[in-house]
């Protein structure tokens, strides 16, 4: 089965959380570092993805099918129109294991009253040297044709500066054109 993570494929994950740069083994994010389980700004708030928000992030995601695979995976193979009930409980299973693992961290971007998921927000470590963490996020059409995507990308950066350990985060596909993060992303193997 063909999820979100595997697709993020241009982006490089680390299946033990470790930063590619540090030793072998070493924590994605120190160990007493308090990862965040609620932030937001005006109009949202960010949750961690998992099986409780399976109907909302489903439904969100389903809703903009051409339009991620043109902006989030550049592949027609997540999201698309075959994927079931029990492919997104187990992806929802997946993301919530490796954010209690520390291994990559996951979120919901929720309406306030949680009744809608806007886009998703997810912050990985990154094989690529200089990069402490790789962060992808997606909006869903209708909030892209809203101008939301503009503003939830300038608050994600001021978030991950101001509130993650990280020195240096790539934003491939926003910051980091395409063409360059692939030649990256090539150069790291």
């Amino acid at each position: 089965m063909l999820t979100r993570r595997t697709l993020i494929g241009a982006i490089p994950l680390l299946t033990l959380g470790a930063r590619a740069d540090a030793a072998e083994g070493a924590p994605f994010v120190p160990a007493d570092f308090a990862v965040p389980v609620l932030a937001g700004g005006d109009g949202f708030k960010l949750v961690p993805l998992g099986p409780p928000l399976v109907r909302v992030d489903y439904d969100a995601y389903m809703s903009s099918i051409a339009h991620l695979q043109q902006t989030f995976t550049r592949s027609t193979d997540w999201p698309h129109p075959g994927v079931t009930a029990a492919d997104a409980v187990k992806d929802m299973e997946n993301e919530a294991e490796r954010f209690r693992n520390r291994q990559s961290f996951a979120y919901a971007v929720l309406t306030p009253d949680g009744a809608r998921e806007r886009g998703c927000v997810y912050v990985a470590p990154s094989k690529v040297p200089g990069f402490d963490a790789v962060v992808r996020l997606w909006v869903t059409k209708a909030e892209h044709d809203a101008g939301f995507d503009a503003a939830l990308y300038a608050w994600v950066q001021d978030w991950l500066r101001s509130r993650w350990p990280f020195a240096s985060v790539a934003y491939p596909g926003r910051a980091i054109d395409w063409a360059r993060w692939d030649a990256l992303v090539a150069a790291a193997k």
